[in-house]
């Protein structure tokens, strides 16, 4: 599966999955798990409980920075 452009990504809900974020980014997903434990992902995490959510908007000032 190809990347999203930007334009996608910025029609996307507010929060997505790990998945799509890493997808986006370019990056498999362990990749971007290991650097939300790290506490260095380029993008906003948010926690709940168990399972983890990329602020989409985090992720789409990333994505026109690179």
């Amino acid at each position: 599966m190809s990347a999203p452009t930007l334009a996608e990504v910025r029609n996307w809900p507010a929060v997505v999955n790990v998945d799509q974020a890493a997808r986006a980014l370019g990056l498999s997903r362990s990749k971007l798990y290991a650097l939300i434990r790290q506490d260095t992902a380029p993008v906003r995490s948010i926690r709940y409980g168990t399972r983890v959510v990329i602020v989409t908007a985090s992720l789409v000032r990333v994505l026109e920075a690179a």
